[in-house]
């Protein structure tokens, strides 16, 4: 989280360009060019600009206010993340429904047709950028079939859900591949296992094997996959929003960086990387409930000659 607080801020500062120009405009004289660099406080020394900046993000977990509209950077993600968030959980739940069937028909059908099938697709999925798959996805489903909007959000019973589908379905397109490979090596292996073959030998019913046990030992790898994937999946959300004409943080980020708002741009990534850690984090308590012997303490060795 620091490491993202000192990128931000000094990695912007090294973009060209002068957020008091670009307000004000070419027409702009060299004294309201300095007048307003002073009451941003962009004539500070860089220092004191980044001491102020941490200050107010331990106290206020703010950036600072919008250099254009003067309005709390907390404030505008606030109003902005819950569209961005909609298509986060959205697309993480159409990954996983796409992903462990195709895995499980290619786990279950090793070196047969549908498993050549389940390999060779994901491949060329991984080669396509979202914002292709996103346009591809609003001439078939929205263009031609008419089923869901071309962009936007609509206000009006179950419109939210069904305009966020082909955003999510975009994102989730662009994240089930690696996640199809991984539960596929992983059910291949857990099938081959020895404790398989013993419940098979004391009748336990297919169904039970798979969802009891195959599904729960091959989920967890496939599930930190996932958590890894997280940036990933949450910058390709903020990409599509902007294929989509969604006004979520991607279109948000991409104005702020378009007018040099410094304060905007910090927001938006540091509430990015507060959310990459909540669900690493998430990820690894499943983890844990999942396989039992993740919440076990290694023992701690003993000397030979200590009492009991």
């Amino acid at each position: 989280m620091f490491g993202v607080v000192v990128a931000v801020f000094f990695l912007l500062r090294m973009v060209p360009g002068d957020p008091a120009a670009m307000i004000l405009g070419e027409r702009a004289t060299p004294a309201s060019l300095a007048a307003l660099r002073q009451q941003l406080g962009l004539d500070l020394p860089l220092w004191q600009q980044f001491i102020d900046f941490l200050a107010r993000v331990v106290t206020q977990f703010d950036t600072g206010d919008s250099l254009v509209s003067g309005v709390s950077t907390r404030e505008l993600v606030f109003q902005r993340a819950p569209v961005s968030l909609g298509i986060v959980a959205l697309a993480v739940a159409l990954a996983i429904l796409i992903a462990v069937p195709l895995a499980l028909t290619a786990a279950r059908r090793v070196d047969g047709w549908a498993d050549h099938l389940v390999r060779i697709l994901p491949a060329a999925g991984m080669g396509m950028p979202l914002f292709w798959i996103g346009l591809l996805l609003i001439i078939l489903f929205a263009v031609q079939l008419r089923w869901f909007p071309v962009g936007g959000v609509g206000s009006g019973p179950g419109e939210p859900i069904r305009s966020l589908f082909l955003p999510a379905l975009a994102v989730a397109l662009g994240l089930a591949p690696p996640l199809i490979r991984s539960l596929r090596a992983q059910l291949v292996e857990v099938f081959d296992a020895d404790f398989v073959t013993t419940l098979r030998a004391a009748r336990v019913s297919e169904r039970r094997i798979l969802f009891g046990h195959v599904l729960r030992n091959a989920a967890v790898p496939s599930l930190t996959l996932l958590s890894v994937n997280t940036a990933y999946l949450i910058g390709g959300t903020l990409v599509v929003e902007k294929v989509f004409g969604i006004n979520g943080l991607g279109t948000l980020l991409f104005q702020s960086i378009g007018s040099r708002d410094f304060p905007v741009v910090q927001g938006v990534a540091l509430y990015c990387a507060v959310l990459v850690v909540l669900v690493t984090t998430l990820a690894g308590l499943l983890s844990g409930l999942l396989d039992p012997r993740l919440r076990v303490a290694a023992p701690v060795p003993r000397n030979q000659g200590s009492p009991q």
